[in-house]
């Protein structure tokens, strides 16, 4: 199962701050709408579906925790992250009061900020995250595990490479599906142009040659769309 893209709402005064957190978080992956002021942020919430909110505490026209409070009363659940210049004990329970989910103290770092919102998310919704954060895979006779770079079946042990360990769980993810070969091309080797294309052709060749042991396991290739880690269903435990 694919996590579902993490849509946030942006509420920033600084212009500067404002487009740089944009920039960054649609980088990562993370579609950002960014607002300039809280009556701003209200309106477009009300018009646009958001799975994640993150609130500047002091701006113009309509604060962060007024903001806050409004959104409450729509969307009791929806993630909110306020961002404050103040590190002031009663600007954070204040914020905790509202219902804020966490707070980050300018200045802080964008991958802080990332690993937030991720860890957040995971909470809020667990249910949608599904498979994507594990790290430990029963394939037929076979136990895959990523953070090790390890594939194992009896006795004998494989030691992957990096690209091989994260394509491997990209299949494993999604077994019995297809996996999009732009999907993985762009994920692990950040483009997907000719010379990566045949690049990855050699590392599934490679995951084909460590799976053969198991002849429940085929690893195909489906044409004009990507591959598929196939696992006959009695064997996948």
């Amino acid at each position: 199962m694919e996590t579902p893209k993490i849509k946030i709402l942006l509420a920033e005064d600084d212009g500067n701050l404002g487009t740089i957190l944009k920039a960054y978080l649609e980088a990562k992956g993370f579609p950002t709408t960014l607002c300039v002021d809280g009556q701003e942020a209200y309106d477009i919430f009300l018009e646009k579906t958001f799975n994640f909110c993150i609130f500047d505490v002091m701006m113009p026209v309509k604060d962060g925790f007024t903001l806050a409070k409004e959104i409450r009363r729509i969307d009791k659940k929806v993630p909110i992250l306020f961002l404050t210049a103040k590190n002031m004990q009663e600007d954070i329970l204040e914020g905790l009061k509202i219902g804020a989910d966490d707070y980050l103290t300018k200045p802080f770092s964008m991958e802080e900020l990332v690993l937030r919102v991720n860890a957040i998310y995971r909470r809020t919704y667990p249910e949608t995250v599904g498979d994507t954060d594990k790290t430990l895979f029963r394939v037929g006779n076979y136990t895959f595990d990523f953070a090790r770079q390890t594939l194992r079946i009896g006795d004998n042990e494989q030691k992957l490479t990096s690209k091989e360990a994260q394509l491997l769980k990209m299949l494993c993810d999604r077994v019995n599906n297809v996996l999009d070969r732009s999907e993985a091309l762009k994920k692990i080797w950040h483009d997907d142009n000719y010379f990566n294309a045949r690049s990855m052709d050699v590392y599934i060749a490679k995951l084909r040659k460590y799976l053969k042991e198991d002849p429940a396991i085929e690893l195909l290739n489906v044409h004009g769309k990507g591959f598929k880690l196939l696992v006959t269903p009695e064997e996948n435990e």
